[in-house]
Formats: C-alpha cells, structure tokens, sequence
C-alpha cells in the first residue's frame, strides 16, 4: 500500500492536515488509536483573541480568527454538521484588581475588549457584585461534531488504520518512508504530547502541561455566551450541555483526573451561578505545549520525509488549521511557513540529536 502521506494522529492538526491534503488531492493515510482523553477530544474548542490576566492579543490574532472562521464554516459545510459559531466571553471580574487591570485594556483602545453598558443582565443567572468585561469576537470550534464526522470520513474511504502507531517499525527508505505494508513519500507527526519521545523531535523544547474539565447539564442557561470566573464555563454542541474548565498543571505525577481540580469547580459553580446543574463527565488530558508558545511546522532539517505539525498548545483550534495549510502549501507548493513556526529554528538542536 502506497500514500504521498502517512500522517499519525486524527486530532485537530492531523483532521486540519488531511482535510488540506484531499483538497489537493494528494493521497494519504492516517493512524490513529482514538484515545479517548486526547487533548483534542477533551477541549472545548476556544478560539480567543487575549491571553492572560492581562488580556494581552495573541499571537497572529488579526490573522488567525478571521481565517478560523473561514475555515471551519468550510469544513463544516463539506460534512454537512456546525463546526463553529460565535460565542464571545462574559469575563465577570473576581477582584476590583482584575476590573481595574480590564478597564485599562479598554481605555488604551485594545482590539477585541470592551466593557458593556449594561452590567447587571446576568443577574438572574450567576451571582457577581463587581461586573463584567467582553472578549469579542470569541469562537467555538466544536470538536465534539468534526472529530468524529471527519474520522468517519476517513473509514469509509478506508483513509484510517485504528491502532497504535509503533515508531520501532518506521523504517526509513532513500525515497520516503515503509511503516509495517505501507510505503509513503513522507511521514508526518501530528500525534501531540506523544511527539515528545520522538527520536527525530524529542529533542524540541515541548512543555507539556496538564489540563482538566467537567462536563455538566445545566438545562436553563443562555447558551450565547462562554461565561467565565476563573474557570471558563463554555457551550457544547447539544443544547443544555456544558463544559467547565481548565487547569493548567505544570508538575503533575500522570494525566489521570483529580478530586482536587473536580472539588474546586464544583465549589466555583455552587457559589457563582444561580442554575442547578449535573456533572455528567471528568476529564483530564496533556496539552502538547512548547516552552516558547509557538508551534512546531515543517520539515526535519536534516531527514526531509519526516515532518511535524505539533505544539499547538491551549491555542490548537486556531493554529492547527492556519498551519496544517501552511505546511501542505510548503509541500506541495514549496510555500515558506512562518519563520517563528519553522521547526527548522531549532535545526542546530536537531542535527545534535542524530549525529
């Protein structure tokens, strides 16, 4: 069996990735085990243009959200499900330092904040004393749609082999690669935190950290906004249904789920909205994170039918479908991706590692 491609991972650069290449027509297969707690089967999906408690403009913002949006409604259309929709954050302050530090936002004519006139509308939802900011436009991808109607795609043209990709049986070829019966032009890595044992990449600076969430049903509030109070309460797909989270853990033992991170948000909910609600769902995962916060596109410097497109980190919603592109249009096209996501910045790193 033959490919131009072999790609591991069907998370949401390996989907972003093998949706660009049919687009060209490029053939290719991909493996993927369908682990349940995956990063990409676990988020939320936020595409937000701030960051931080300063809610400073991400990276490429004025790019990426406008071609997310795109994006996705594109993809949507073609599987026929919502891939996305608007969704804005209702910031509601914990602190009149958090106000303040807003306010401050707003006054130096930050793009994509603002302060509402009227503060007291998600009274009858939430309890809050000290207001709200808004983060628009903010969107939600809906992985809970397109994973699974892409990954379906994919088995019936028989495009997916569901296993474990066992890196001891790559074999690499003076033209393209042989892993087990498949031969491909060139193999590329999409698989997330499992990237950082890589022997050809593991030597990147990944800086995996651990994220949690609750699932919930909370039958009577307004699904139009992603509300957020530390943690962020988002909208699912199916009406009533909820997502709340995240941690960002640093030093962790494994990525099994908590009580301590279960408790916090529970005990957040119970005194900041007024709804009854349900946890239907825990879930923990690692984020394929980079110390640097930029991902990892391209082609290996020195082994060039091996490639990555990894490192996306909290921000993977908008940076894998602009950069899965950018790579397909470097390999078909010879396009330059972005110099600050070319993994070869770090070639020195990688030409150490093999020599």
């Amino acid at each position: 069996m033959h490919a131009d491609f072999l790609i591991v991972g069907q998370g949401i650069s390996g989907t972003w990735l093998s949706y660009y290449l049919q687009k060209k027509g490029k053939s290719f297969i991909v493996i993927d085990n369908n682990y349940s707690n995956a990063p990409s089967r676990v988020a939320a999906g936020i595409i937000n243009p701030v960051t931080g408690r300063r809610h400073a403009t991400v990276w490429l913002a004025n790019e990426l959200l406008p071609f997310a949006w795109n994006a996705y409604n594109e993809l949507g259309r073609s599987l026929g499900i919502r891939a996305i929709s608007q969704k804005n954050i209702i910031d509601f302050f914990p602190s009149a330092q958090m106000r303040l530090s807003f306010t401050e936002r707003v006054n130096e004519k930050t793009n994509y904040v603002s302060i509402p006139a009227d503060e007291k509308r998600f009274l009858d939802h939430f309890n809050y004393d000290l207001g709200f900011g808004e983060i628009s436009p903010v969107y939600t991808s809906h992985l809970e749609n397109i994973l699974p109607a892409w990954r379906k795609q994919l088995l019936e043209k028989n495009l997916l082999l569901e296993e474990e990709f066992v890196i001891s049986e790559l074999e690499r070829k003076k033209k393209g690669i042989q892993y087990k019966n498949i031969t491909a032009d060139k193999i590329i890595f999409c698989d997330g935190p499992g990237c950082a044992n890589n022997p050809w990449f593991e030597k990147l600076p990944f800086a995996p950290n651990k994220g949690e969430a609750l699932t919930l049903h909370i039958k009577d509030l307004p699904p139009a906004n992603i509300y957020k109070r530390g943690l962020t309460l988002a909208p699912l797909s199916t009406p009533g249904h909820w997502w709340i989270g995240s941690a960002y853990e640093w030093d962790f033992t494994n990525a099994d789920p908590t009580e301590a991170f279960r408790s916090k948000a529970i005990s957040l909910l119970r005194e900041w909205l007024k709804l009854p609600f349900e946890v239907t769902g825990h879930f923990a995962s690692l984020r394929p994170a980079t110390l640097e916060r930029r991902p990892f596109v391209g082609l290996h410097p020195l082994q060039p039918n091996i490639c990555i497109l990894n490192g996306m980190g909290t921000k993977g919603c908008s940076l894998a479908p602009f950069f899965a592109r950018q790579l397909v249009d470097h390999l078909v096209h010879d396009k330059q991706i972005y110099p600050d996501a070319d993994v070869n910045r770090f070639q020195k790193i990688l030409s150490r590692n093999l020599s």
